[in-house]
């Protein structure tokens, strides 16, 4: 076929919809489990819900306008993604429950041999579309824990909480979710925090139907809506590259402390030591609240290792837990997906990129054919909707795809060169930014401790010069004339 689109979550769902747009219907979307949705089918965790405004953590050519909440929770969101797929006709390209094993590009053909758990499938364009939010991050922690161990993002909803003493190790973002909405029922929560993490108000509401009604009567409203959360969010992100910015913008977040946390020495180990914007930025309105309750107690140090149902930390610290719930984050660099793509040589995207992924554009990679890779290495932001992203992404690919398919070229690979002068423009632009000179250390770094995730100029930089597919930096081959 045409396409191969891996995944389907929010950005494989919108490429299966750019494609149609463009009228390209040759191709099949492939998902391993048995739902669309990503990463807001699987995490389910209590409290789970989006830290970036409804009507911008949406496609823009599909507002909905029924947003119950300014910032709308998990299930909302995950009704949301497959209403828009059932609306835009995805679900007939659409195959659940199969899982890509293996993509080898084959030079001779000038296609891509895709291996999957339901046969193998031939295709000219593969679209990787799996997400840096999909494989949990399971710390190897020593020793052995007599209780249930779950994830956040792999909720043991079997696990009645009630009444239980439960350890809680990582303060990020589904934490800071999860820990106000099982703190009323446990008897005790013991929460393990390596670093503090900066917390600001969350302006969360709910939408008054009147609201609603006039986004549905009057589309138009909910646009600018839409806009003016937009040049919000833009504003902020101008801290990320002028850290005085940030520096006085935290001022909020330790006058949020101070007004939630009643206790000196508990808001003395909340306090970050990091500039905000180092790490992401967190957003709560009940995190702070839930932690001075008499139930919980925080304790600033790692886990060292389990015994029983002691939980150990490094410092020596030995607390009694029923239940062990993980919030520790994904592995947002170490893609599972790289070490299932395969150049013409049979050398993996994992080992091209041995620990620092690196794309053009964030988009295209230097050796590998007809393949982009969806929401890919320093494209990420601390202040806007991944669907702003996905959508430059999606302009730049279904350009590049539709060139392909119309022009009779066989493949599209972008140039060495210009990969490389990409990465080290984002590299170079990076260096005066917060992520690099905020005094922390975030999974915006990879295994070689440079800045895989982070793009450092504005997304509206973002949005012009990725969303440009540009056939210069490519090399384009012509169809092989076969011999008769």
């Amino acid at each position: 076929m045409d396409v191969v689109v891996v995944g389907a979550g929010a950005s494989g769902i919108g490429a299966a919809i750019r494609l149609l747009q463009a009228g390209i219907t040759d191709f099949a979307v492939l998902e391993k489990s048995p739902a669309l949705g990503g990463t807001w089918r699987d995490n389910t965790y209590p409290g789970c819900a989006c830290d970036v405004p409804s009507a911008l953590y949406s496609y823009s050519f599909a507002p909905n306008p029924s947003w119950s909440r300014a910032f709308a929770g998990q299930a909302e969101i995950q009704t949301y993604l497959a209403e828009t797929a059932r609306r835009y006709g995805v679900l007939l390209h659409l195959r659940c429950g199969v899982e890509m094993r293996r993509a080898d590009w084959d030079p001779v053909r000038q296609l891509w041999s895709v291996e999957t758990t339901d046969g193998s499938i031939e295709a000219r364009v593969l679209i990787t579309a799996t997400g840096p939010w999909h494989e949990p991050l399971i710390p190897a922690i020593p020793g052995t824990f007599d209780g249930p161990v779950f994830h956040s993002s792999r909720w043991d909803h079997s696990v009645d909480l009630t009444g239980k003493r439960v350890a809680v190790i990582g303060t990020g973002a589904s934490a800071v979710q999860f820990v106000p909405a099982i703190q009323p029922i446990v008897a005790s929560l013991q929460l393990f925090q390596r670093t503090a993490q900066w917390v600001l108000p969350k302006p969360a509401h709910s939408v008054p139907a009147a609201e609603r009604w006039l986004f549905r009567r009057l589309p138009s409203a909910q646009r600018l809506l839409r806009r003016l959360e937009y040049l919000g969010m833009e504003a902020l992100g101008l801290g990320f590259r002028h850290p005085w910015i940030m520096r006085a913008v935290q001022q909020i977040g330790l006058l949020h402390l101070r007004r939630s946390v009643p206790s000196a020495s508990l808001r003395e180990a909340l306090r970050p030591s990091y500039t905000l914007g180092c790490k992401r930025i967190l957003m709560s309105n009940t995190y702070y609240p839930a932690l001075a309750q008499s139930n919980v107690s925080v304790h600033s140090t790692a886990v060292a290792s389990f015994d029983g149902r002691t939980v150990v930390g490094a410092d020596g610290t030995r607390v009694e837990a029923d239940v062990v719930v993980l919030g520790t984050g994904f592995k947002i660099l170490d893609l599972p997906v790289a070490t299932r793509v395969h150049d013409e040589g049979g050398r993996s995207l994992a080992d091209h990129w041995q620990g620092s992924p690196q794309a053009y554009l964030g988009t295209a990679v230097a050796g590998f054919p007809n393949f982009f890779n969806l929401l890919g290495p320093n494209l990420g932001t601390g202040h806007t909707s991944a669907f702003m992203i996905l959508e430059s992404q999606l302009d730049h690919v279904v350009g590049a795809v539709s060139a392909l398919l119309s022009r009779g070229w066989s493949s599209l690979d972008v140039r060495p060169s210009a990969q490389a002068s990409f990465v080290a423009s984002v590299q170079t632009a990076l260096r005066g930014t917060v992520y690099e000179t905020g005094g922390c250390a975030s999974y915006y770094h990879d295994a070689n401790g440079r800045n895989s995730f982070s793009w450092p100029w504005s997304t509206h930089h973002l949005r012009t010069r990725v969303g440009h597919f540009d056939p210069a930096a490519y090399t384009i081959s012509a169809p092989l004339k076969v011999a008769r």
